[in-house]
Formats: C-alpha cells, structure tokens, sequence
C-alpha cells in the first residue's frame, strides 16, 4: 500500500481536483467569514488556505519569509515553519490570498505536468521519512483533502468526503493504524480488530497483534476480537485529531470486545 508509486496522472489530476474545491469552499467569502475559526488550534479558514499555499511555494523552490511566530499550537520546527508562511500572507485580503492561490497551485499544476516517471518514482524526503516523490505526492493529496474538512466543518458548510480524491487521499490513513491499537488502545497479543469504513469511502482493514506489535494483515484467521464501524469522514477527523468520540455517540458502532473497542476509537488520532 505504502511502498508501490501512486499512478502519477491520478494523483496530479486529484490534486488538481481538491485545490478545485478548496477554491470553491472559500470564493465568494466575505473578510469576517475568511476569518472564521477552522477546526485546527490557531487556525483560521484563511490560516489553512495559507498553510496549503506556503507548502506549494516551498516545493516550487521559493524560500521561507523571515518573520517571528508565536502560538501555543506550534510544537514543533515544522510547525514553525508552517506558520511563518501564514504570517507572511495574513496582511493580504481573503480575495488576494485566493489570487495566490491559484496562481501558486496553477505553477504546482505545470511543475507536475513536466515531472517525468523517473523524478516520479525517486526517493526524497517526506513527513513519513525517505519515500517515492509519487508517494509525496498523495501525502500532499491527504493534507489537501484534510484541509478540505477542516475548512467545510468551521465553516458549516458541505464538500464532497468521497470520489477519487478521498479515494486516493484515505490510503495515508492506515499506515500507523497499528500505533493506535497496541500503544493507544493496549490490544494484548493474540488480539485482532476490523476497522470499516461505511462510506463515502468504503475500506476495511485487520490487524493482528503478535509479540507486542500490531501488523495490517489481508485477513484474519477467525473473528476479530473487536469490530469497530464508522463513517469514514469520522474516522478522518478522528484520525486526524479534529474531534474526539465522546463528540459522536451513536455514530460508530463496536462488537465483540467492546471495552478495547472504546479505548481504540478514543486512540486514533495521529500526526503525519
């Protein structure tokens, strides 16, 4: 799942579609909406538009503004660094910040439409460690359709959670989905648990726990210990720490142990 290059003109055209809605949730907003609070601490819809367009420019190549930052939801250097780009731009009008935007994400367009297979396929240096630049690619994918959500959510709004930009972006869900059943909801060895997805993006996954780890397996020998089912725009916004369970009763549904099922659901959420 991981280790395979995602098909180069899939990913570029369901970025090119997600950068497409991403417009579309913020055209036509008026300066106080812009400013509306997004799901992310610290973050305004504005401060995640700006987010995505400081990553773009930085793959284009241009270099990080010099300013100071400051914010108790920055934790780490990249954080940092993300949040210098949107200090740089928060001066701009909403209405300028999406003429960036476009015009930064147009650039990215062309760049990716001149990436032959084999820059495509060659290992750099992404959020999960040295991996495909394809790979990157859908890494971006995710954030973008994350931010989507997060965008759609503070603003009260609708976005489409399937076709294939979700499709594409869900993969980048699952690969760590061990961390959280053995380190976060304390599965013992021997243990197993199906994780599916209702839709818009349908998927299920298993995994077994056998000498301390958990692995994503093709299938399980017997009935898993526990059977967690939910929608997968839940399980986005639990996996990306956007809300907790608690926020969510009736909407996910545990069988079999229904104990370790409530630790794991309140122990999804991860960081790329």
């Amino acid at each position: 799942m991981t280790d395979t290059v995602p098909d180069r003109a899939e990913i570029t055209a369901a970025l090119s579609a997600q950068w497409d809605e991403l417009t579309r949730l913020v055209d036509g907003l008026d300066e106080t909406a812009w400013r509306t609070p997004s799901a992310l601490p610290g973050w305004t819809v504005f401060d995640v538009i700006a987010h995505v367009i400081g990553v773009e420019s930085l793959l284009l190549g241009e270099p990080t503004p010099e300013v100071e930052v400051s914010g108790e939801h920055i934790r780490n250097d990249v954080g940092a660094l993300n949040e210098k780009w949107i200090a740089a731009l928060r001066p701009l009008t909403g209405v300028q910040l999406l003429e960036r935007f476009r015009e930064i994400t147009g650039r990215r367009l062309k760049a990716l439409a001149e990436t032959g297979p084999e820059v495509w396929a060659e290992p750099v240096p992404t959020p999960v460690g040295m991996a495909p630049y394809g790979r990157f690619m859908r890494i971006r994918l995710f954030d973008c359709w994350m931010h989507g959500l997060d965008i759609a959510d503070g603003l009260g709004v609708n976005t489409d959670e399937g076709g294939p930009r979700a499709e594409n972006a869900f993969p980048e869900l699952l690969p760590a989905i061990g961390k959280a059943v053995v380190k976060g909801a304390g599965a013992p060895d021997g243990a197993s648990v199906t994780i599916e997805t209702t839709g818009p993006v349908r998927h299920t996954v298993h995994v077994a726990v056998a000498g301390g780890r958990a692995a994503v397996v093709e299938n399980l020998d017997a009935p898993a210990t526990v059977a967690l089912s939910l929608p997968s725009g839940l399980f986005a916004r639990l996996r990306g720490g956007r809300t907790g369970a608690d926020a969510h009763p009736g909407e996910y549904a545990i069988t079999g142990d229904t104990e370790l099922g409530e630790r794991l659901v309140r122990s999804l959420a991860f960081t790329l």
